[in-house]
């Protein structure tokens, strides 16, 4: 940003030259020439002035010992001093803390961190956490810890309001057409079943055919039609997307779609499935296998960091992460006790924390100072000298036309 700031301003200094010799050879193009002149030169005074007053903050400008300039490295011991009373009087005493952390998720920010697994810094933590957990799931009663998890699980399922969920993913289903390979994969399916079970089908039509169809031999034709007819639908069906029945199967779904999400009585249907299902003992059988799966699985996993890593304990942690994120109480228990702590560490420590910010940066050099600060700010810096050649050409444009005017 620096070399375009200052190669802008060169422009705008070659083309002053270079207009004002056109200028006396073409002395015809007055008026549009006086225009661009003016804008040039101009824009080379705004484009100096912001450069001068850029520079000034970090250094003297061409070395020169102009006064206030060089005011960042002139002023690093004042500038350490403000950073810490900033920091003290803004973050670091305990009813500052106490009130920033009440409006802050911490545990959302946590559980972002956590699931989001291309950050690399997250392999340290994962590794770190990975024997502490395993001494954890050791140390605790098997038995008492998966009945906690298992009743937990249990309880969280019955919470879950499923018919709106349910409704929700068919209707995001349907307006994305992600329905369509399943309905060919029924379709398919229905035919695969016809076509096993016809003699099955034939002997029916055969013993429901009259008699006069028996004799004459249509009760087979009629079988024979029935069959081709039912292939010749499901292929149409299948092939053609524009197919009239599927328009009946997509707004019967949409139909669905609607009443899982609004119609009470179907809602009623559904929680009552659910709770039934949460009943029958082969679920609670299931959930003993899985949660006993999952515990040697993590313990297994949690003793052999790299294959944690790489393997299913990193994605144990992106499922913490992502029950942080996701899980409202949860988040109110983890950022209570976040509040709890760090409102703790700033009564306690806030002080040396503070002296220890001041006296680091008055150990740095003037040029250390000015080089972070200039690093850290230093785009938006140079678009000023931009902005300022553009404004101040613009400027020029509109002083010179009020000049022509008077």
């Amino acid at each position: 940003m620096r070399l375009i700031a200052t190669g802008l301003l060169l422009l705008m200094a070659v083309s002053f030259v270079a207009l004002k010799q056109l200028a006396q050879v073409r002395p015809e193009w007055d008026p549009a020439l006086g225009y661009a002149i003016a804008f040039t030169e101009a824009a080379m005074v705004g484009g100096l002035a912001d450069w001068f007053a850029v520079t000034a903050l970090f250094r003297r400008p061409l070395g020169l010992p102009i006064p206030h300039t060089a005011i960042i490295p002139v002023n690093k011991d004042r500038i350490a001093d403000s950073m810490a009373t900033f920091l003290r009087d803004n973050f670091l005493t305990p009813q500052v803390v106490a009130r920033r952390l009440h409006g802050f998720n911490l545990a959302a920010s946590a559980g972002a961190f956590l699931a989001d697994p291309r950050r690399d810094e997250q392999s340290r933590l994962r590794a770190g956490t990975a024997g502490l957990l395993a001494d954890v799931l050791e140390s605790l009663d098997p038995d008492q810890m998966g009945g906690m998890v298992k009743a937990g699980l249990r309880r969280q399922l019955a919470r879950i309001d499923l018919a709106p969920l349910l409704g929700q993913m068919l209707a995001n289903a349907i307006a994305d057409q992600r329905h369509l390979p399943v309905l060919e994969s029924v379709l398919r399916k229905i035919g695969e079943t016809i076509e096993a079970n016809e003699p099955m089908i034939r002997e029916m039509i055969h013993q429901r055919a009259n008699a006069i169809l028996r004799l004459t031999g249509l009760d087979e034709k009629l079988a024979n039609g029935v069959l081709d007819g039912a292939y010749r639908l499901l292929a149409e069906v299948i092939v053609h997307p524009g197919h009239p029945l599927r328009g009946k199967i997509d707004d019967a779904l949409a139909k669905l779609s609607e009443d899982l999400r609004h119609d009470p009585a179907m809602r009623l249907k559904v929680e009552r499935a659910k709770l039934e299902l949460l009943e029958n003992p082969a679920l609670s059988a299931w959930i003993d296998s899985m949660w006993e799966r999952a515990r040697e699985s993590l313990l297994h996993t949690m003793r052999n960091p790299d294959k944690a890593l790489a393997g299913s304990f990193g994605d144990s942690i992106s499922q913490l992460g992502r029950a942080l994120g996701e899980d409202p109480r949860l988040q109110v228990l983890v950022n209570r006790f976040a509040r709890r702590t760090m409102v703790g560490v700033a009564s306690r420590y806030g002080s040396e924390i503070v002296r220890l910010v001041s006296e680091t940066v008055k150990r740095w050099d003037a040029r250390t100072v000015s080089d972070r600060i200039e690093g850290a700010v230093g785009r938006d810096l140079q678009f000023i000298r931009v902005n300022g050649t553009v404004v101040g050409g613009l400027v020029g444009m509109a002083i010179h036309t009020v000049d022509r005017l008077l």
